[in-house]
């Protein structure tokens, strides 16, 4: 599977999708726009075509099968489009139609969009992030784009998403996740996740908990799947917190940490809630299945 973009596989994918959702007429509009758009560098024309996408296309939902997102992922790795809209395929396309033979230029075009985009247009260019051509013209951007204040535009970034994995630096990285926490975006839809997990990561989240606790509120039970591979006293304490938690999700979810830690001091903590590590046992629990039955997100 690709981590780059085949850019004309993707181009053809969103067509398909698009050809199968739009009256005749509107797809015709949209395909002479396209073909203008790959013989031009005309800003105006990209800019008027960019905003009046949605209607032709509308923003209802793309219905995408499995199968499709199949696909999607061997064309871009990651590439993961389950709750893309009409309009948003649409831009998408449009976007890997512009010329990018010279990459500075593409960037450049590129950027003019999200220096004027309204917030439904800004989400339809971070999430097309991972498609574009020379995508490494374009981290900047995309972290940028985390220090908004609207949490939309942000998981437009963080969540479903493989740019920030593929090249944020650690630091980068880990400023996401702890802004991810604070806005209550759901980790697990994070990718790379753990693959990405880092000591220093696990103690500013402990750090983060330590502080909700001082103010009397509780951290997302998905705070130990970052912590808890790095478990040290500090860390085994906060667990033991959660583990006496009376939320449910809390204890398992501390529970589970303690389950996959190879610390041998997870596992006595762990044996002091026999009960906790018969259910993890029972139900087969790891953080995928935990993240399906315990936290109200889709993915």
């Amino acid at each position: 599977m690709a981590s780059t973009a085949d850019i004309s596989q993707a181009k053809a994918l969103l067509y398909h999708w698009l050809e199968q959702q739009m009256p005749t007429e509107k797809l015709g509009w949209l395909k002479n726009k396209l073909e203008q758009i790959a013989d031009t560098d005309s800003d105006r024309l990209l800019f008027t075509t960019f905003s009046s996408i949605p209607r032709y296309t509308t923003k209802a939902d793309l219905q995408l099968t499995e199968a499709d997102l199949q696909t999607a992922n061997t064309i871009r790795s990651g590439w993961r489009p389950k709750n893309w809209s009409l309009d948003q395929a649409g831009r998408t396309l449009l976007l890997l139609s512009l010329p990018a033979d010279n990459g500075s230029q593409y960037r450049a075009r590129v950027e003019k969009l999200f220096a004027t985009a309204d917030v439904s247009e800004q989400i339809a260019l971070y999430q097309s992030l991972p498609l574009f051509p020379h995508p490494e013209l374009f981290i900047s951007r995309a972290a940028e784009g985390l220090r908004t204040s609207m949490t939309a535009v942000f998981n437009a970034v963080a969540l479903n998403n493989p740019f920030p994995a593929d090249y944020f630096e650690t630091p980068a990285w880990n400023q996401m996740i702890l802004k991810s926490v604070f806005v209550d975006s759901p980790l697990h839809l994070i990718q790379q996740l753990d693959q990405r997990a880092n000591a220093e990561l696990a103690r500013m989240l402990s750090d983060y908990a330590h502080e909700r606790w001082a103010a009397k509120r509780q951290v997302t039970p998905e705070l130990w799947r970052l912590i808890g591979p790095f478990i040290n006293d500090q860390f085994l304490a906060d667990l033991k917190h959660a583990l006496n938690s009376p939320d449910k999700s809390q204890q398992l979810a501390a529970a589970i940490a303690c389950v996959q830690s190879p610390e041998p001091s997870a596992q006595t903590l762990l044996s002091h809630h026999p009960q906790l590590k018969t259910e993890i046992a029972a139900n087969q629990l790891d953080w995928d299945q935990f993240s399906q039955r315990y936290l109200a997100t889709a993915s």
